[in-house]
């Protein structure tokens, strides 16, 4: 053999220059400690924030009646107003907080640690991708909403519809760009090189391939944790989504569209932390893209 197969696994000599631009390239956890990561990050934390402090910073209760404040607009007592039966606007937005974070910080990562492990697997042998990749062609067939619709009437409506909704879709999303970022590393000379001398497959996957393969599969993570707030939403303001009384931001905007009328004040609150949490996870999705693009 004209080179050895420690050429072929070592990095090529690079210049002191070339050093120098290297350490100037912001990695993925550079790119979050600054500029829209950074802004994405304290944005995400005071929703966070807000949402696990809500038993501390809501003055009433989610489900809380108070006499003789129906509609009632905005004002030092209540900040966001109260709706039409009675209850603080402002309250029930803290509480409702909470079933988007279990939707973004619970449901994505599962539906993506399953998607990114069937992706793995099929990524290697033949037999499990063609299975795999049916399996996500009939997934895909479905809008989110039918898939919404077709689960609501099988285990009804709330969080679990929306977190099963949320897992599938999501699942063939991963499995699909795991798969093709697998296949795109597996070429690269330092796993041939495992592979010659013996490494087993699963030794490559976690030692060399999944490693290599986290960039596009975190960028694509913020940006799903996007999504899923729409889907949320969308199911809540259908009626699919969380039941009432408990709150949600999609279901307090329905009600909002609903009183738009009688009480056009009602769905601001909600609407400005949708968009607080859609705008954060989109800057750090971004900052992500850049810093994998450079």
């Amino acid at each position: 053999m004209s080179e050895s197969l420690i050429d072929i696994a070592a990095p090529e000599a690079t210049s002191p220059d070339d050093q120098f631009d290297q350490r100037r390239r912001p990695g993925i956890w550079t790119a979050l400690r600054r500029g829209k990561g950074l802004a994405g990050l304290v944005l995400i934390g005071v929703v966070v924030a807000l949402g696990l402090l809500a038993p501390v910073l809501a003055p009433h209760s989610a489900t809380e009646q108070i006499p003789g404040a129906n509609l009632v607009g905005p004002s030092g007592a209540h900040w966001f107003g109260t709706d039409e039966v009675n209850r603080d606007i402002f309250s029930r937005t803290l509480y409702g907080i909470r079933t988007d974070l279990i939707v973004v910080f619970l449901a994505v990562p599962i539906g993506a640690a399953i998607g990114i492990f069937v992706g793995l697997i099929s990524s290697w042998w033949t037999f499990t991708d063609v299975v795999a990749q049916r399996v996500f062609d009939l997934v895909l067939a479905f809008p989110t909403l039918i898939l919404a619709i077709a689960l609501t009437a099988f285990v009804g409506p709330g969080l679990r519809t929306v977190f099963f909704v949320i897992v599938a879709v999501e699942l063939p999303v991963f499995g699909r760009l795991t798969r093709t970022s697998v296949r795109s590393v597996r070429e690269m000379p330092y796993v041939e090189a495992a592979h010659v001398v013996g490494a087993g497959s699963l030794w490559q996957l976690r030692r060399h391939v999944l490693p290599n393969s986290m960039e596009p599969l975190l960028v694509q993570l913020a940006v799903s944790m996007s999504v899923a707030v729409f889907i949320e939403g969308a199911m809540s303001f259908l009626g699919l989504g969380v039941r009432p009384p408990q709150p949600s931001l999609g279901s307090l905007i329905r009600d909002g569209v609903r009183n738009l009328y009688d009480a056009p004040f009602f769905a601001v609150g909600p609407l400005v932390i949708v968009v607080a949490l859609v705008l954060s996870l989109l800057l750090v999705s971004q900052a992500l893209a850049e810093a994998r693009r450079a």
